[in-house]
């Protein structure tokens, strides 16, 4: 079957200015993003504020990109007044669609004329519960936990019966290409509420999941230690091995975990998704180019890699250690100083670290995003090249993208 590069998205996560800017240089198709208490990510993403929704949809549209605001936690009635009040904020600065997850928000969004796509969080994983939802949305992010097989079959039910949403088309479906997979079905997780009194459906997930646990013996004073530890902690989905197989399945809008993550990441993976969905369409996809994405989305936040469900697994794959198994690490070194535009040159403060030449750098700010490029070049404040760059100092280095005052540099070395 052919397909047009215009019938697919990906869609990137933005939980700060660095991780837009960072999937705009990356050429993500779309941006989502939350304002916090009413959001899944809100302890994640509260870098955002409504009053700056207008500067945020308009540098989103002005790189070609969509806007998704999220509105997907559970609301309570006392919740009804704000969720009404973000909704017109988002309709006014003109954001393309909301994330919705509860009732009262779809109808709240509908109320105002904006589109609604639905959550995963709604659990959708037959064509019967689709068809009930579409009255509401033209996009639907089915659960987590179908096989790619499935998705297919509710994809081609679809066209086959003209499922469509309040636009009159038929319902686009989104899946979750990559990043943190949660326990629980489709993300409707309780544990955080009742360890730690912060509800996950209220946005407020603590991550006790992801932590290792011991049993203990109530009558004797015996405790065991759960091998693997990590017993609720599944492994990052990672579905670029198979993307020709995730483009065919009837999948149009391919989203990528991760508000909670860095610049860095955000544009890694929007690159290599973008690059894989690029060549299933040309026709060059092939396992030469998914090993260099391999190698380069395990540089960046990962819990480890595995195929999520999509491929009919039984059991997920759990992590074996706490926190990110990412190949490099980033460590402060200094800021940016000047950018000289003619030259392509920014001189760097060194406050933390120095570096050889050679070396693996990375600069993100809130315009810049992420931008890494290799030390070549060091030249010191008496104009001379020089083989490395000394904590203290101001060296001037060569950069391929315009940086900015007091962004940050970081030296980016192998774990």
């Amino acid at each position: 079957m052919a397909y047009a590069r215009s019938d697919f998205e990906i869609l990137a996560p933005a939980g700060s200015h660095e991780a837009l800017a960072a999937a705009a240089a990356a050429r993500a198709d779309a941006v989502y993003f939350g304002l916090g208490a009413l959001d899944m990510r809100s302890l994640a993403s509260g870098g955002f504020q409504r009053e700056e929704l207008p500067e945020i949809v308009d540098f989103a549209h002005a790189h070609g990109m969509k806007t998704r605001l999220t509105l997907n936690a559970v609301l309570y009635d006392e919740d009804l007044e704000q969720a009404r009040e973000e909704v017109q904020a988002a309709k006014s600065a003109g954001v393309d669609a909301l994330i919705c997850s509860d009732a009262a928000a779809m109808m709240l969004a509908q109320q105002a004329g904006m589109p609604v796509h639905l959550s995963t969080q709604l659990n959708i994983a037959n064509v019967e519960a689709l068809r009930f939802y579409a009255r509401f949305a033209d996009v639907a992010v089915l659960a987590r936990e179908l096989t790619l097989e499935q998705i297919r079959a509710i994809a081609e039910a679809i066209e086959r019966e003209h499922i469509c949403g309040p636009s009159g088309e038929p319902v686009r479906i989104e899946m979750f290409v990559h990043g943190a997979l949660c326990i629980a079905q489709s993300g409707r997780c309780f544990m955080s509420l009742h360890t730690r009194g912060k509800s996950a459906n209220r946005g407020q997930c603590l991550q006790s999941c992801r932590r290792s646990y011991l049993i203990r013996d109530a009558e004797r004073d015996i405790e065991l230690e759960l091998t693997p530890q990590y017993v609720m902690s599944p492994k990052d989905i990672k579905t670029i091995g198979f993307f020709d197989k995730v483009v065919d399945c009837g999948a149009r809008i391919f989203k990528i975990e991760g508000r909670a993550r860095s610049a860095e990441y955000v544009r890694t993976t929007v690159q290599c998704y973008r690059e894989a969905l690029e060549s299933v369409l040309d026709g060059t996809f092939g396992p030469q180019k998914v090993a260099q994405w391999d190698a380069r989305l395990a540089e960046v936040f990962n819990r480890g890699f595995w195929d999520g469900w999509y491929l009919g697994a039984r059991t997920p794959e759990l992590t074996e250690s706490y926190g990110s198994k990412a190949t490099l690490v980033k460590r402060y070194a200094g800021k940016c100083i000047h950018f000289f535009a003619k030259a392509g040159v920014a001189q760097f403060l060194l406050q933390a670290q120095g570096f050889q030449a050679g070396a693996r750098l990375l600069v993100t700010g809130p315009t810049t995003g992420a931008v890494e490029f290799c030390a070549k070049g060091i030249v010191n404040e008496a104009g001379e090249t020089v083989g490395a760059a000394q904590k203290g100092e101001a060296v001037t280095l060569k950069v391929p993208e315009k940086v900015r005052e007091n962004d940050k540099l970081y030296v980016l070395e192998p774990r």
